[in-house]
Protein backbone atom coordinates (compact mmCIF):
# COMPACT_ATOMS: atom_id res chain seq x y z
CA UNK A 1 0.00 0.00 0.00
CA UNK A 2 1.04 3.21 -0.74
CA UNK A 3 1.84 5.71 2.29
CA UNK A 4 1.72 9.43 0.83
CA UNK A 5 -1.47 11.06 0.11
CA UNK A 6 -3.21 14.24 -1.19
CA UNK A 7 -5.27 14.13 1.93
CA UNK A 8 -6.17 11.54 4.61
CA UNK A 9 -9.80 11.49 6.69
CA UNK A 10 -9.42 10.10 10.50
CA UNK A 11 -12.23 8.65 11.21
CA UNK A 12 -15.53 7.44 9.21
CA UNK A 13 -18.60 8.15 10.77
CA UNK A 14 -21.08 10.52 9.56
CA UNK A 15 -18.72 13.23 8.56
CA UNK A 16 -15.87 11.97 7.72
CA UNK A 17 -17.64 9.68 5.57
CA UNK A 18 -19.34 12.86 3.87
CA UNK A 19 -15.34 14.03 3.82
CA UNK A 20 -14.01 10.75 2.09
CA UNK A 21 -16.52 11.11 -0.80
CA UNK A 22 -16.47 14.98 -1.62
CA UNK A 23 -12.85 14.67 -1.30
CA UNK A 24 -13.05 11.63 -3.91
CA UNK A 25 -14.76 13.61 -6.10
CA UNK A 26 -11.89 15.76 -6.42
CA UNK A 27 -8.69 13.85 -5.44
CA UNK A 28 -9.58 9.98 -6.83
CA UNK A 29 -7.11 7.39 -5.81
CA UNK A 30 -5.37 10.29 -3.50
CA UNK A 31 -7.76 9.58 -0.69
CA UNK A 32 -6.80 7.48 2.24
CA UNK A 33 -9.99 7.15 4.86
CA UNK A 34 -9.22 5.71 8.23
CA UNK A 35 -11.51 4.24 11.02
CA UNK A 36 -10.49 2.57 14.43
CA UNK A 37 -13.48 0.35 14.41
CA UNK A 38 -15.68 -1.76 11.12
CA UNK A 39 -17.44 0.49 8.94
CA UNK A 40 -21.37 1.31 10.28
CA UNK A 41 -20.34 0.76 14.06
CA UNK A 42 -22.72 1.91 16.90
CA UNK A 43 -19.83 3.16 19.26
CA UNK A 44 -19.65 6.57 18.48
CA UNK A 45 -23.12 8.85 17.14
CA UNK A 46 -23.39 8.70 13.32
CA UNK A 47 -25.36 5.11 13.00
CA UNK A 48 -28.80 4.19 13.14
CA UNK A 49 -32.28 4.46 10.84
CA UNK A 50 -33.08 8.70 11.29
CA UNK A 51 -32.43 11.86 12.19
CA UNK A 52 -34.19 14.95 11.75
CA UNK A 53 -33.07 17.17 8.76
CA UNK A 54 -34.72 20.77 9.30
CA UNK A 55 -34.55 24.35 8.09
CA UNK A 56 -36.30 25.35 11.11
CA UNK A 57 -33.19 26.93 12.84
CA UNK A 58 -32.14 29.60 15.75
CA UNK A 59 -29.56 31.32 13.57
CA UNK A 60 -29.52 32.31 9.85
CA UNK A 61 -26.18 30.79 9.14
CA UNK A 62 -27.82 27.36 10.21
CA UNK A 63 -30.49 28.01 8.06
CA UNK A 64 -28.14 28.57 5.27
CA UNK A 65 -26.49 25.70 5.63
CA UNK A 66 -29.32 23.75 5.80
CA UNK A 67 -30.21 24.68 2.82
CA UNK A 68 -26.79 23.49 0.90
CA UNK A 69 -27.59 20.40 2.85
CA UNK A 70 -30.79 19.19 1.60
CA UNK A 71 -29.00 20.28 -1.79
CA UNK A 72 -25.99 18.03 -1.34
CA UNK A 73 -28.09 15.24 -0.03
CA UNK A 74 -29.87 15.43 -3.15
CA UNK A 75 -26.87 15.43 -5.05
CA UNK A 76 -25.66 12.41 -3.44
CA UNK A 77 -28.89 10.37 -3.22
CA UNK A 78 -28.79 11.19 -7.90
CA UNK A 79 -25.18 9.77 -8.20
CA UNK A 80 -26.37 6.52 -5.25
CA UNK A 81 -29.70 5.71 -6.10
CA UNK A 82 -30.75 5.35 -3.01
CA UNK A 83 -32.97 7.73 -0.92
CA UNK A 84 -31.72 9.32 2.24
CA UNK A 85 -34.21 12.46 3.49
CA UNK A 86 -37.94 11.51 3.56
CA UNK A 87 -39.44 14.93 4.24
CA UNK A 88 -42.61 14.45 6.88
CA UNK A 89 -42.62 18.25 7.80
CA UNK A 90 -41.31 19.25 11.32
CA UNK A 91 -42.85 20.64 14.73
CA UNK A 92 -41.21 22.44 17.29
CA UNK A 93 -43.41 22.47 20.16
CA UNK A 94 -43.47 24.03 23.92
CA UNK A 95 -45.48 26.00 26.76
CA UNK A 96 -45.31 29.79 25.54
CA UNK A 97 -42.88 30.30 28.56
CA UNK A 98 -40.55 27.33 27.81
CA UNK A 99 -36.56 27.34 28.28
CA UNK A 100 -35.65 27.15 24.05
CA UNK A 101 -37.89 30.18 23.02
CA UNK A 102 -39.41 30.11 19.40
CA UNK A 103 -39.23 33.68 18.47
CA UNK A 104 -35.42 33.31 17.81
CA UNK A 105 -36.81 30.64 15.24
CA UNK A 106 -39.36 32.99 13.85
CA UNK A 107 -37.33 35.94 13.53
CA UNK A 108 -34.09 33.60 11.69
CA UNK A 109 -36.77 31.61 9.64
CA UNK A 110 -38.07 35.11 8.77
CA UNK A 111 -34.71 36.58 7.69
CA UNK A 112 -33.73 33.48 5.75
CA UNK A 113 -37.31 33.50 3.60
CA UNK A 114 -38.29 30.03 5.06
CA UNK A 115 -41.75 29.50 5.08
CA UNK A 116 -43.48 28.08 8.15
CA UNK A 117 -46.98 28.31 10.21
CA UNK A 118 -47.73 29.73 13.89
CA UNK A 119 -49.67 27.16 15.64
CA UNK A 120 -51.72 27.37 18.69
CA UNK A 121 -51.99 24.07 20.67
CA UNK A 122 -55.59 23.20 20.17
CA UNK A 123 -54.27 23.79 16.22
CA UNK A 124 -51.45 21.13 16.35
CA UNK A 125 -53.85 19.01 18.43
CA UNK A 126 -56.40 19.04 16.01
CA UNK A 127 -53.95 18.71 12.96
CA UNK A 128 -51.99 15.58 14.48
CA UNK A 129 -54.18 14.21 16.99
CA UNK A 130 -51.41 12.11 18.46
CA UNK A 131 -51.26 14.96 20.29
CA UNK A 132 -52.19 16.13 23.90
CA UNK A 133 -51.33 20.04 24.19
CA UNK A 134 -53.38 23.23 25.43
CA UNK A 135 -53.38 26.56 25.40
CA UNK A 136 -50.49 27.18 27.25
CA UNK A 137 -48.95 25.50 24.31
CA UNK A 138 -47.49 26.42 20.90
CA UNK A 139 -45.33 25.76 17.90
CA UNK A 140 -44.00 26.17 14.40
CA UNK A 141 -44.60 23.65 11.77
CA UNK A 142 -42.02 24.01 8.67
CA UNK A 143 -43.32 21.47 5.80
CA UNK A 144 -39.38 20.72 4.41
CA UNK A 145 -38.45 19.28 7.58
CA UNK A 146 -37.78 15.43 7.74
CA UNK A 147 -35.73 12.68 8.02
CA UNK A 148 -32.30 11.49 7.29
CA UNK A 149 -31.12 8.36 7.42
CA UNK A 150 -27.41 7.50 8.79
CA UNK A 151 -27.50 4.06 7.35
CA UNK A 152 -28.02 4.68 4.17
CA UNK A 153 -26.51 8.08 4.00
CA UNK A 154 -22.98 6.91 5.39
CA UNK A 155 -22.98 3.62 3.33
CA UNK A 156 -23.41 5.68 0.04
CA UNK A 157 -20.78 7.66 0.89
CA UNK A 158 -18.31 5.15 2.18
CA UNK A 159 -19.52 2.92 -1.40
CA UNK A 160 -19.14 5.91 -3.93
CA UNK A 161 -15.94 6.66 -2.11
CA UNK A 162 -14.27 3.66 -3.08
CA UNK A 163 -15.88 3.70 -6.73
CA UNK A 164 -14.42 7.29 -7.11
CA UNK A 165 -10.78 5.15 -5.86
CA UNK A 166 -10.26 6.06 -2.54
CA UNK A 167 -9.25 3.96 -0.27
CA UNK A 168 -10.97 3.37 3.31
CA UNK A 169 -9.63 1.21 5.85
CA UNK A 170 -11.41 -0.31 8.68
CA UNK A 171 -10.04 -1.76 12.21
CA UNK A 172 -7.37 0.98 11.98
CA UNK A 173 -7.10 2.88 15.11
CA UNK A 174 -4.38 6.02 15.27
CA UNK A 175 -1.79 5.80 17.89
CA UNK A 176 -0.59 9.41 17.04
CA UNK A 177 -0.69 12.57 14.71
CA UNK A 178 2.37 14.63 14.32
CA UNK A 179 3.17 17.68 12.13
CA UNK A 180 6.49 16.97 9.38
CA UNK A 181 9.20 19.89 9.42
CA UNK A 182 8.93 19.94 6.14
CA UNK A 183 5.32 20.63 5.72
CA UNK A 184 2.13 17.82 6.07
CA UNK A 185 1.26 15.84 8.84
CA UNK A 186 1.62 11.93 9.17
CA UNK A 187 -0.52 9.44 10.87
CA UNK A 188 0.86 6.34 12.69
CA UNK A 189 -1.45 3.05 13.00
CA UNK A 190 -1.49 1.31 16.44
CA UNK A 191 0.12 -1.38 13.73
CA UNK A 192 3.09 0.60 13.49
CA UNK A 193 2.50 1.73 9.69
CA UNK A 194 2.73 5.68 8.76
CA UNK A 195 0.72 7.30 6.22
CA UNK A 196 1.57 11.33 5.59
CA UNK A 197 -0.15 13.94 3.50
CA UNK A 198 -0.30 17.82 3.49
CA UNK A 199 -4.12 17.97 4.42
CA UNK A 200 -5.42 15.77 7.15
CA UNK A 201 -9.09 15.99 8.15
CA UNK A 202 -9.65 15.52 11.91
CA UNK A 203 -13.56 13.91 11.81
CA UNK A 204 -13.05 11.51 15.31
CA UNK A 205 -15.79 13.15 17.19
CA UNK A 206 -16.06 11.87 20.97
CA UNK A 207 -11.94 10.80 20.55
CA UNK A 208 -10.95 14.39 19.05
CA UNK A 209 -9.27 15.30 22.46
CA UNK A 210 -7.11 12.14 22.81
CA UNK A 211 -5.42 13.40 19.01
CA UNK A 212 -5.41 16.58 19.25
CA UNK A 213 -3.36 16.51 22.60
CA UNK A 214 -0.10 15.78 20.54
CA UNK A 215 -0.06 19.42 19.58
CA UNK A 216 -0.87 20.27 23.23
CA UNK A 217 -4.34 21.12 22.35
CA UNK A 218 -7.11 21.18 24.62
CA UNK A 219 -11.15 21.51 23.37
CA UNK A 220 -13.25 21.91 26.63
CA UNK A 221 -15.70 19.36 25.15
CA UNK A 222 -18.83 17.12 26.97
CA UNK A 223 -19.30 13.89 26.47
CA UNK A 224 -22.65 12.68 27.93
CA UNK A 225 -23.92 9.15 26.62
CA UNK A 226 -27.43 9.78 25.53
CA UNK A 227 -29.93 7.52 24.30
CA UNK A 228 -32.88 7.01 21.68
CA UNK A 229 -36.10 4.28 22.31
CA UNK A 230 -38.10 2.39 19.70
CA UNK A 231 -42.02 1.99 20.64
CA UNK A 232 -44.44 -0.58 19.14
CA UNK A 233 -47.86 1.46 19.68
CA UNK A 234 -50.96 -0.16 19.70
CA UNK A 235 -51.65 1.50 16.42
CA UNK A 236 -48.71 2.25 14.26
CA UNK A 237 -50.37 3.76 11.30
CA UNK A 238 -50.79 6.95 14.18
CA UNK A 239 -47.42 7.26 13.32
CA UNK A 240 -46.82 6.60 9.87
CA UNK A 241 -44.79 9.35 7.85
CA UNK A 242 -47.40 10.59 5.93
CA UNK A 243 -49.72 11.00 8.76
CA UNK A 244 -46.93 11.88 11.56
CA UNK A 245 -44.02 14.59 11.53
CA UNK A 246 -40.50 14.80 13.01
CA UNK A 247 -41.17 16.80 16.66
CA UNK A 248 -38.90 18.75 18.87
CA UNK A 249 -40.30 19.91 22.27
CA UNK A 250 -38.71 23.35 22.56
CA UNK A 251 -37.99 22.97 26.45
CA UNK A 252 -36.03 21.91 29.37
CA UNK A 253 -35.86 18.89 29.49
CA UNK A 254 -35.75 18.85 25.72
CA UNK A 255 -37.43 16.05 23.72
CA UNK A 256 -37.59 14.78 19.94
CA UNK A 257 -39.45 12.23 18.27
CA UNK A 258 -39.72 10.96 14.80
CA UNK A 259 -42.41 8.96 12.85
CA UNK A 260 -42.59 5.13 12.45
CA UNK A 261 -39.16 4.22 10.33
CA UNK A 262 -36.84 1.59 10.34
CA UNK A 263 -38.31 -0.18 12.85
CA UNK A 264 -42.03 -1.23 13.72
CA UNK A 265 -42.72 2.06 15.74
CA UNK A 266 -41.62 5.18 16.26
CA UNK A 267 -38.52 6.78 17.80
CA UNK A 268 -37.45 8.95 20.91
CA UNK A 269 -35.62 10.46 23.29
CA UNK A 270 -34.86 13.00 25.12
CA UNK A 271 -31.62 15.48 23.96
CA UNK A 272 -28.73 16.21 26.19
CA UNK A 273 -30.22 14.03 28.77
CA UNK A 274 -27.54 11.07 29.85
CA UNK A 275 -24.95 11.08 32.02
CA UNK A 276 -21.12 12.86 31.39
CA UNK A 277 -18.82 9.66 30.12
CA UNK A 278 -15.54 8.94 28.02
CA UNK A 279 -15.46 6.57 25.24
CA UNK A 280 -13.69 4.23 27.75
CA UNK A 281 -16.50 4.38 30.51
CA UNK A 282 -19.15 4.53 28.66
CA UNK A 283 -22.02 1.54 28.85
CA UNK A 284 -24.80 0.14 26.08
CA UNK A 285 -27.47 0.21 28.93
CA UNK A 286 -30.39 1.85 29.04
CA UNK A 287 -30.47 4.68 31.93
CA UNK A 288 -33.47 4.09 33.87
CA UNK A 289 -34.18 7.02 35.00
CA UNK A 290 -34.03 9.06 31.87
CA UNK A 291 -35.99 6.56 30.32
CA UNK A 292 -38.66 7.39 33.19
CA UNK A 293 -38.42 11.15 32.31
CA UNK A 294 -39.01 9.78 28.61
CA UNK A 295 -42.15 7.71 29.25
CA UNK A 296 -43.59 10.36 31.76
CA UNK A 297 -43.41 13.12 28.94
CA UNK A 298 -44.59 10.90 26.25
CA UNK A 299 -47.92 9.60 28.68
CA UNK A 300 -48.86 12.95 28.96
CA UNK A 301 -48.00 14.32 25.66
CA UNK A 302 -48.41 11.40 23.50
CA UNK A 303 -49.82 8.49 24.98
CA UNK A 304 -50.97 6.76 21.83
CA UNK A 305 -47.28 6.23 20.77
CA UNK A 306 -46.68 3.83 24.18
CA UNK A 307 -46.21 0.74 23.61
CA UNK A 308 -43.91 -2.43 24.55
CA UNK A 309 -40.14 -0.69 23.70
CA UNK A 310 -38.73 -2.53 20.72
CA UNK A 311 -35.00 -1.10 21.79
CA UNK A 312 -32.97 1.33 23.36
CA UNK A 313 -30.27 2.35 21.64
CA UNK A 314 -26.98 4.47 23.35
CA UNK A 315 -24.71 6.92 21.49
CA UNK A 316 -22.49 9.39 22.20
CA UNK A 317 -23.04 13.41 22.30
CA UNK A 318 -19.68 14.86 21.91
CA UNK A 319 -20.90 18.94 22.66
CA UNK A 320 -19.10 22.16 22.36
CA UNK A 321 -20.04 24.59 25.11
CA UNK A 322 -21.99 26.51 23.38
CA UNK A 323 -23.28 24.16 20.73
CA UNK A 324 -21.76 25.21 18.09
CA UNK A 325 -20.10 23.46 15.44
CA UNK A 326 -15.93 23.46 14.90
CA UNK A 327 -14.86 23.56 10.89
CA UNK A 328 -11.34 24.87 11.13
CA UNK A 329 -7.98 24.42 10.70
CA UNK A 330 -5.45 24.52 13.75
CA UNK A 331 -4.21 27.32 13.77
CA UNK A 332 -0.61 26.49 14.54
CA UNK A 333 -0.83 23.13 12.34
CA UNK A 334 -1.05 24.06 8.69
CA UNK A 335 -3.18 21.27 6.99
CA UNK A 336 -5.02 19.46 9.68
CA UNK A 337 -8.82 20.59 9.79
CA UNK A 338 -11.05 19.45 12.41
CA UNK A 339 -14.46 19.39 12.52
CA UNK A 340 -17.22 18.48 15.44
CA UNK A 341 -20.66 18.27 14.90
CA UNK A 342 -22.14 18.96 18.62
CA UNK A 343 -24.55 16.54 18.41
CA UNK A 344 -26.90 17.90 15.70
CA UNK A 345 -24.84 17.61 12.54
CA UNK A 346 -26.06 14.88 11.12
CA UNK A 347 -28.41 16.89 8.91
CA UNK A 348 -25.12 18.61 7.65
CA UNK A 349 -22.99 15.46 7.29
CA UNK A 350 -22.70 15.82 3.55
CA UNK A 351 -22.52 19.50 3.38
CA UNK A 352 -19.83 19.50 6.08
CA UNK A 353 -17.83 16.69 4.20
CA UNK A 354 -18.21 18.81 0.82
CA UNK A 355 -17.11 22.23 2.76
CA UNK A 356 -13.84 20.39 4.35
CA UNK A 357 -13.09 18.98 0.92
CA UNK A 358 -13.39 22.62 -0.10
CA UNK A 359 -11.10 24.18 2.44
CA UNK A 360 -8.43 21.43 1.34
CA UNK A 361 -8.58 21.22 -2.24
CA UNK A 362 -9.34 24.71 -2.87
CA UNK A 363 -8.41 26.59 0.33
CA UNK A 364 -11.88 28.33 0.25
CA UNK A 365 -15.73 27.47 0.40
CA UNK A 366 -18.77 28.86 -1.13
CA UNK A 367 -19.61 28.77 2.98
CA UNK A 368 -17.64 31.01 4.59
CA UNK A 369 -19.81 33.12 5.77
CA UNK A 370 -21.74 30.25 7.54
CA UNK A 371 -18.77 28.45 9.29
CA UNK A 372 -17.55 31.87 10.21
CA UNK A 373 -19.01 31.24 14.12
CA UNK A 374 -17.28 27.66 13.73
CA UNK A 375 -13.69 28.64 14.27
CA UNK A 376 -11.98 26.51 16.67
CA UNK A 377 -10.23 29.61 18.63
CA UNK A 378 -13.42 31.37 19.58
CA UNK A 379 -13.21 32.73 22.83
CA UNK A 380 -15.66 29.88 24.58
CA UNK A 381 -12.92 26.63 22.97
CA UNK A 382 -10.21 28.43 25.01
CA UNK A 383 -11.49 29.18 28.55
CA UNK A 384 -10.49 26.17 30.72
CA UNK A 385 -14.08 25.94 32.33
CA UNK A 386 -16.31 27.75 30.06
CA UNK A 387 -20.07 28.05 30.96
CA UNK A 388 -22.06 25.29 29.00
CA UNK A 389 -25.60 26.08 27.07
CA UNK A 390 -26.84 23.05 25.30
CA UNK A 391 -30.37 23.72 24.43
CA UNK A 392 -30.91 24.44 20.77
Amino acid sequence: MRNDWDAIVVGLGAIGSGAAYWLSRRLGDRVLGLEQFALGHSKGAGQDHSRIIRLSYHRPDYIRLARRAFATWAELEAESGTQIVTRTGGLDIGPREAAIPLEGYIDAMTVEGVPFEHLDGSEIARRWPQWRLGEEHHGLFQADAGIADPNKGNAAHQRLARANGATLIENAPVRHLCALGRGGIEVELDDGSRHRAPQVVLATDAWTGELLAAFDRRLPLTIIQAQVTYFAPPDPALFAPDRFPIWIWMDDPSFYGFPTYGEAGPKSAEDVGGAEVTPATRTYARDEVGFARLTDFLGRHLPDQLGPEIYTKTCLYTLTPDRDFVVDELPDVPGLHVVLGAAHAYKYASVLGRVLSELVVDGSTPSAAEIERFRIDRPILLEAHPATSFLV
